[in-house]
């Protein structure tokens, strides 16, 4: 385990750029004292912002680089103007070579997907790294993958995906078999893509060891906490993503229009704040802000590109996490310990998953 947790950041990304990265950086360590910062971005813009936070300043190095990834960019533009001198490649390169725990970023997601496979590579057995979201749910937390690296999967490509979503709910969650379903428009056999109802096939013939698959789930059950994890391509899983922030705000919204509306709703409110404050916390789309790169050697998250310092910082507190305890290497070993069990099913004539 580090002594120290040492947390990459790409400065120039999201849509808001230095000024929520610092700040976010600057929550994120009252809460984790234990960590250093390498800041990766323009020293003209970052430098203020950072002389501004002297504790945090104190816990970081700065970077100078001036070359920022744009948030519009194709993946392959990225590539050919920011590889080996944007903020970005430069925070992703710090984990390569072990300066850093792991790295965060509020930039394009196309691009830090691209450049995260190709700094990175990926680990044995996965052709495609997904994002992993912790959804707040009626039951707890759930895992939901992929929330938007690709788009489109085949069977195979779903598979893999539920074998890193149950290897990394066994390790957070500490569950000996986490339940798993895909994310279909019903729970029956016959519904759905063919690749959804192969990749099922599969999964329900298989009986992967460490998962215990239920079959399909829908959108409503993903708030109920049916399963511990699910599982469905990034197209699907990012607009049930947004879907459910947007629908938070909406909420949230009414609530506040609705209790400021009359001297009775303002008493009501008042009598009940506590409860409503409890209610808003449990809302808060920021506090779930940020999504693991799964698949990848080493640990990289993805923040939100529109969001507040406050819902960086949760996405740095998610690397802390990830680093702190060691996830990566747990779910690392425990996808190799599937895939190794996997070849003495096919070596034994079962199903191959």
């Amino acid at each position: 385990m580090p002594q120290k947790v040492r947390i990459a950041l790409d400065a120039m990304g999201g849509d808001h750029g230095a000024s929520v990265v610092v700040s976010g950086a600057a929550l994120s360590l009252v809460r984790h004292p234990d960590t250093e910062f390498i800041l990766f971005g323009d020293e003209a813009v970052v430098g203020p912002l950072l002389a501004a936070e002297p504790k945090l300043q104190a816990a970081a190095r700065l970077v100078h680089t001036d070359v920022a990834i744009k948030m519009d960019e194709k993946p392959s533009q990225a590539l050919r103007h920011g590889r080996w001198k944007s903020s970005m490649w430069l925070a992703l390169d710090a984990v390569k070579r072990g300066e850093a725990d792991a790295a965060v970023s509020a930039g394009n997601t196309g691009a830090l997907m691209a450049m995260s496979k190709f700094c990175l590579r990926t680990l044995p057995g996965i052709e495609r790294p997904a994002i992993a979201a912790l959804w707040p749910t009626l039951r707890g937390e759930s895992i939901v993958l992929d929330v938007g690296a690709s788009i489109g999967a085949d069977a195979d490509h779903l598979v893999d995906l539920a074998v890193m979503g149950s290897a990394m709910a066994r390790v957070l969650f500490d569950l000996e078999r986490p339940t798993v379903g895909l994310l279909n428009i019903g729970v029956e056999e016959v519904k759905g893509l063919e690749e959804v109802r192969e990749a099922g096939r599969i999964l329900r013939e298989a009986q992967p060891p460490g998962m215990e698959y239920l079959g399909f789930v829908e959108g409503t059950d993903i708030g109920k906490g049916t399963v511990d994890v699910v599982v469905t391509e990034g197209f699907a899983g990012n607009i049930a993503l947004k879907t459910a922030e947007g629908t938070a705000r909406q909420i949230a919204q009414y609530l506040r229009a609705a209790m400021g509306r009359t001297l009775r709703a303002r008493l009501g409110y008042w009598l009940a704040r506590q409860a409503f404050e409890t209610l808003r916390e449990k809302m808060d789309p920021r506090k779930a802000n940020g999504g693991i790169f799964l698949g990848l050697n080493g640990i990289v998250i993805k923040s939100h590109g529109g969001t507040d310092a406050e819902g960086f910082a949760a996405a740095i507190d998610l690397g802390y996490d990830f680093a702190r305890y060691e996830l990566l290497a747990k779910i690392t070993r425990s996808l190799s310990q599937y895939k190794l069990g996997s070849a003495d099913v096919v070596a034994m004539g079962g199903v191959n998953p």
